[in-house]
């Protein structure tokens, strides 16, 4: 990006980041200013820095600035770099601060906004000075970018290409949220161990009271090595987070006095877990990019029997679908897009986190809203080791679509779920089109090199938005026409989000076939994600089969590829309504209102499944609450989902006492009374969802195990089935 950077205190950050910067590109000319005469001569004498001197004199004619100097000292550093550096010159920081400097740069040029990028390294330690500073500091940590609205985009990039060459992780957040986060993550813990480190001798009268503390004080009170002036600094600019912070802490301390006080060792016992849960997930994050729920842990649903759906309105969490495709394509725009509604489960963020390594700034999400600045068709970066996509085979099948077409190899893995999909069904109609691509046993990981791709007529043997929606992407970057042929209908969302960025399609020579020509660009745009259909499939079946129920479910998407769940209900007697159908970003919406009636079996045919194909398991629960026989067929494709559906569904069913019978392409259901009993969701989500909806209707308790991935497609789903009158609580396997 430049050749000429000055770095404005040559501190642990400061020191580390010259050097890394040195490691990664001898030929940079990089100076340094700073009070630190030794760290200066220490830095010239290592060759770190080729020249030092006065701010002014550092800033003059440099193609980029780093202010690495306490947080208090950056205001007025930043002030006087907007008088001496160039109208072109980038700048950053490392602070851990960030609104404290918002006011100053209110009062600064926009020019200056439009180029300085706040950033934050989250890779310190109780140790300071240059004397510590060391070029690998940064290499697997995260930095956090957290740009202003006009910040340039242009500026951003660079940003993340220069932290990104030192080895680092590219977060996104906004100013605000950074400082909430690291108030709770960082400032917190180091007022605790400040406060712990001196609470002993204070109580014990006497310094001897160290000998008989053990590793675990030494590890909670290390972080009161660090510098107190620093901190001190660090501390005041961010007092209102901090406040903020302490006071929720001091809120789930008494949750634990109390319980010690009164004897509550129950809630002492769950407090522990809660916490022992939320470090393990911290360390799967830490140790490689997989959470809590990739882990498959042993979480359980237990639903008491019966209860009822409480009348009202509810929201469900943005659709899926449309929050993968929502990044993907923001990601490979031109422009800065703006999401709103992104569901933050975990299969969506799996793409997110992919799309950061592939070199993509995306701020947020915060509060269902994500600011993606666009690398362009051509600006993705080659990922520095294998990309992970936890449990989600759009994730795997839709990027593999994109990376065919790309100049680099990559490597896609997931969970021991996602490694079991098939995925020749994508295989070979890519190397079709000229891509390198390769998976073992026809199952991931999936290695794709980077290919020269041409455009295929391809007819799919098997109806999936996946596999046309990967092709599709895939002939963006193809030469000549890509033209895809459905058996039967399956979902638009990618066709309609193609067109909602600028490109071009051919739908209407002829039914079930979607075609492009590859090359053309994409133009930013601003998308409203609507509920999840699959989601409130859910709700949409536990209304129909409570009594009395009387339920709308807001702002849903209902996509005509999308409805079938809605169409099959109807077919079985459910009274559903939709209301205020309107539409947002391409996508019809509408208020879905339900009403319990009884419901009756029916038949379900190929032609329908398609249609309703993540919503069978909720439909099955349906099925055995209704009256007589309901018959489904054509329906093969359950049996490669993240488990196979149709057998997960004949075991817990034939658990609560339902009789049944599957056959290689589906289920036949009859209606009864269900009982209860311990269900195995084998780790798929749907499923687990599926039988806590049917507690509603169960003469006994239901427990359903391997409930941790539901977190990958509806964060919540408890504490929302809780509100609208599930007796449902969530616990470890051994509790």
């Amino acid at each position: 990006m430049k050749k000429d950077i000055a770095i404005i205190g040559l501190g642990l950050i400061g020191g580390s980041l010259a050097k890394a910067l040195r490691e990664s590109d001898a030929s940079l000319e990089i100076a340094a200013a700073d009070s630190d005469q030794n760290a200066l001569a220490n830095a010239l004498a290592e060759g770190v820095v080729g020249r030092v001197g006065a701010l002014a004199e550092v800033c003059a004619g440099a193609n980029l600035v780093v202010v690495a100097v306490p947080p208090l000292a950056a205001p007025a550093v930043l002030a006087e770099i907007a008088r001496c550096a160039g109208p072109e010159t980038l700048i950053t920081d490392v602070a851990s601060v960030k609104s404290h400097l918002l006011e100053t740069l209110a009062s600064l040029p926009a020019g200056f906004r439009s180029r300085f990028v706040p950033g934050h390294p989250l890779a310190g330690s109780e140790q300071s000075g240059y004397g510590a500073a060391r070029a690998e500091l940064f290499r697997g940590r995260n930095v956090v970018l957290a740009p202003l609205e006009e910040t340039a985009p242009e500026a951003i990039a660079k940003m993340h290409d220069l932290w990104r060459g030192v080895g680092a992780n590219v977060l996104a957040m906004s100013p605000e949220r950074h400082d909430r986060i690291l108030a709770l993550t960082s400032h917190l813990p180091h007022v605790l161990a400040f406060a712990m480190a001196g609470l002993p001798p204070r109580r014990e009268n006497g310094a001897g009271v160290h000998h008989y503390a053990a590793s675990g004080f030494a590890d909670f009170t290390r972080l009161a090595a660090s510098d107190p002036a620093l901190w001190s600094d660090i501390l005041r600019a961010n007092a209102g987070a901090t406040v903020a912070a302490l006071d929720a802490f001091g809120e789930d301390l008494k949750q634990f006095r109390n319980a010690l006080a009164t004897g509550d060792w129950p809630a002492l016992g769950d407090n522990l877990q809660r916490a022992r849960r939320a470090r393990g997930a911290f360390d799967l994050a830490r140790g490689g990019g997989e959470t809590a729920g990739d882990a498959g842990g042993e979480r359980c649903f237990h639903v008491r029997p019966g209860g009822a759906i409480r009348p009202g309105g509810i929201r469900v969490p943005g659709d899926k679908s449309i929050s993968h495709r929502a990044i993907m394509l923001g990601a490979l725009a031109d422009g800065v897009s703006r999401v709103s509604g992104f569901l933050e489960g975990e299969d969506a963020l799996h793409t997110l986190a992919a799309f950061r390594e592939l070199g993509v700034t995306i701020v947020g999400p915060e509060d269902g809203c994500l600011r993606i600045y666009g690398a362009g068709a051509n600006g993705l970066k080659a990922p520095r080791g294998p990309l992970w996509l936890g449990n989600s085979g759009t994730a795997m099948r839709l990027l593999a679509g994109v990376l065919a077409g790309q100049g680099f190899a990559s490597e896609l893995r997931g969970d021991e779920s996602l490694s079991q999909r098939p995925m020749n069904r994508i295989v070979k109609p890519l190397a079709d089109m000229g891509a390198v691509i390769s998976a073992d046993g026809g199952r991931p990981p999936l290695r794709i090199s980077g290919g020269r791709l041409r455009g295929i007529d391809y007819a799919m043997p098997v109806a999936s938005a996946q596999v046309k929606s990967c092709l599709l992407l895939a002939g963006l970057f193809a030469e000549g026409m890509t033209t895809v042929r459905e058996p039967g209908p399956c979902r638009d969302h990618t066709e309609r989000m193609l067109r909602g960025f600028g490109v071009e399609l051919d739908t209407g020579s002829r039914q079930g076939m979607t075609s492009l020509v590859g090359g053309q660009a994409l133009r930013a745009c601003d998308i409203d994600i609507p509920g999840d259909i699959s989601s409130a499939a859910f709700f949409l079946v536990a209304a129909a089969i409570s009594p009395g129920a009387s339920l709308t479910l807001e702002q849903v998407g209902v996509n005509p590829t999308r409805t079938g769940v809605i169409e099959i209900l109807r077919q079985m007697g459910a009274d559903i309504r939709l209301r205020n159908p309107r539409e947002s970003g391409g996508e019809p919406v509408a208020d879905i209102e339900v009403r319990q009636k009884p419901l009756h079996g029916v038949e379900i045919g190929a032609e329908q499944v398609a249609l309703a194909i993540d919503e069978f398991p909720i439909l099955l629960v349906a099925a055995a609450c209704a009256e007589g026989e309901t018959r489904i067929s054509g329906a093969g494709e359950l049996r490669v989902k993240e488990s196979d559906r149709i057998e997960a569904m004949a075991e817990g069913l034939g658990i609560l006492g339902i009789e049944h019978e599957t056959f290689p392409d589906g289920i036949r259901v009859t209606g009864g009374e269900l009982g209860g009993g311990i269900i195995d969701s084998r780790g798929d989500h749907r499923i687990a969802m599926a039988f806590a909806i049917a507690a509603l209707r169960c003469r006994q308790a239901v427990t359903i195990r391997n409930c941790a991935n539901v977190a990958t497609s509806f964060p919540g789903f408890a504490a929302l089935a809780r509100q609208m009158g599930l007796g449902i609580s969530e616990a470890d396997a051994d509790s």
